[in-house]
């Protein structure tokens, strides 16, 4: 395996940790409800 295919493998899974963070974020049940609020608010003011 040469240097750059190295860099690619991680490169790649770098992508995918970064990936996997921003999702695990995003569906914690904390947040979910704080992301889901401004939906309800708005269906409210109708």
């Amino acid at each position: 395996m040469d240097l750059a295919s190295l860099l690619y493998l991680l490169v790649t899974f770098g992508l995918f940790v970064v990936f996997a963070l921003i999702v695990f974020r995003t569906y914690r049940r904390k947040n979910r409800t704080k992301g889901e609020a401004p939906k309800y608010r708005m269906l409210d003011d109708d």
